[in-house]
């Protein structure tokens, strides 16, 4: 049994992956499952999903970006129905889940694809009668499976608000790699990446003048569809006046109601945002901070 994880963007991912996701919202399912798809669908790949949703019914963020129909017409895309891929007489049968999956590696493989990419969401199974043991036998096999594989990779979705604590434990620890979203941003100096529980941006390396345009489009992208959003500046190692500026004026443009929260701010950013009295300006807040999580 894995008792670590891997911490992998989607656009990293690689043969052999066999990646998990506790999607804490339908928006970051999107941006990690739309991303995962869209990058198969632009190149030489196959993506076989497990769904009884039609072509347009997949991933906002990848359905604006190309029309899923053609791709499924022409079989680069499979869309399996769950009573096709998993179910015996209406229940979950994790059996016929890996014996559909390894055929469809075995098709993609014979087709000519460079690698194929395998993804459902199963939180539907822990509503059966011992659905938690049966999920987890069957991600304990699916493991075997793909981790070996040099063409298949796969990201299981959960719904975390379906699992108990223990649940949720066990299902993750049988899983070598932890999905995300892909940065918003990086350049090897300032890397911003969305969160979603809670909604907002995590800053790390250096935010500086050449950056500020950058983090504003990229912070009021955010805003604009959240009223409450964190920043998390645990790995932030540098930020300058003007970007602090920035942070206090887009605050106070904010719909009243709303609030940025600044999580663990470095000492040395703190002591500067309450000498100016950015501190007071309203919709800017002080959240979590670091080492303790408590709050301010």
């Amino acid at each position: 049994m894995v008792t670590w994880l891997v911490e992998r963007p989607v656009g990293d991912m690689r043969p052999g992956d066999h990646a998990w996701l506790a999607f804490a919202s339908a928006d970051e399912r999107e941006q990690v499952v739309g991303t995962f798809v869209y990058d198969a669908l632009k190149t030489d790949e196959k993506v076989v999903y497990v769904t009884d949703a039609g072509p347009g019914e997949l991933p906002d963020t990848l359905t604006r970006r190309i029309d899923p129909a053609p791709f499924a017409e022409a079989g680069q895309l499979r869309l399996i129905p769950h009573e096709q891929a998993c179910l015996k007489r209406g229940h979950f049968a994790p059996d016929l889940m890996l014996r559909t999956l390894e055929q469809e590696i075995a098709v993609a493989f014979d087709e000519g694809y460079r690698a194929v990419r395998i993804t459902a969401d199963m939180s539907w199974a822990l509503r059966e009668p011992k659905g938690s043991e049966l999920l987890l036998g069957c991600e304990g096999w699916f493991e075997a499976a793909v981790s070996p594989s040099t063409m298949a990779m796969a990201i299981c979705q959960i719904d975390p608000h379906r699992c108990t604590p223990d649940q949720l434990t066990a299902l993750r620890n049988s899983h070598e790699v932890l999905v995300k979203a892909n940065p918003a941003f990086d350049d090897g100096i300032l890397r911003i990446t969305r969160t979603f529980e809670p909604p907002g941006l995590r800053l790390e390396g250096e935010l500086d003048g050449a950056r500020h345009a950058v983090f504003a489009e990229t912070l009021s992208s955010v805003t604009a569809v959240n009223r409450q959003i964190h920043l998390d500046l645990t790995k932030l190692r540098f930020i300058d006046l003007g970007a602090l500026n920035l942070l206090a004026g887009h605050a106070m443009r904010m719909p009243a109601g709303s609030v940025l929260i600044l999580d663990n701010l470095p000492p040395d950013v703190a002591n500067i945002i309450e000498m100016v009295g950015w501190d007071r300006f309203p919709g800017l807040s002080h959240g979590h901070r670091n080492g303790n999580g408590a709050s301010s």
